[in-house]
């Protein structure tokens, strides 16, 4: 009977079925990522493929480009030439365009401030200083919290008798 059992044999048994839980969870994150990751892995070889045969195709697009320039009456090594400066001009316009794109990255200022309310006050400051303005004093620091005087862990399982045994 339930009401029979003591508190810490309670205790005792909830604790055992969260570890059986969190252990059943992490089994079944475990075969969910390995699933996932063979078809990720099989997709980025797909992937891979496609962008390798996307490549040789712009190859022989740029030697027909370029024979086309021939064939209308440009010198050879001036076709050739033409080609290479356009593919030249939009490689600096990309890489000019993800230059951009990483000047705005922001250095996650949520997460900062986020992880700054988690830390107790002292940790915080030492962590992640605030800037304080110029000409302004600076906050005192926050009262440290009591110390804990109850039963540590240890001091509340000590009596409590083996599971297995109570049964």
């Amino acid at each position: 009977m339930p009401e029979d059992e003591s508190l810490g044999a309670l205790v005792a048994q909830a604790s055992h079925h969260i570890s059986t839980l969190v252990r059943s969870e992490i089994e079944l994150a475990k075969a969910e990522l390995k699933f996932d990751a063979k078809r990720v892995g099989v997709a980025a070889g797909l992937f891979g493929a496609a962008a390798f045969m996307g490549h040789l195709c712009l190859i022989l697009a740029s030697f027909a480009i370029a024979y086309a320039l021939v064939a209308v009456g440009l010198a050879t090594w001036l076709a050739f030439t033409i080609v290479t400066v356009f593919y030249l001009l939009m490689a600096g316009l990309l890489v000019l365009v993800g230059y951009r794109r990483l000047k705005g990255l922001t250095g996650m200022k949520r997460t900062r401030r986020s992880l700054r309310g988690l830390a107790g006050p002292e940790e915080a400051e030492e962590e992640l200083p605030e800037r304080i303005p110029a000409g302004t004093a600076p906050r005192p620091p926050a009262p440290a919290p009591p110390p804990y005087t109850g039963p540590t862990a240890g001091q509340v399982g000590a009596h409590r008798e083996s599971v297995s045994d109570a049964g």
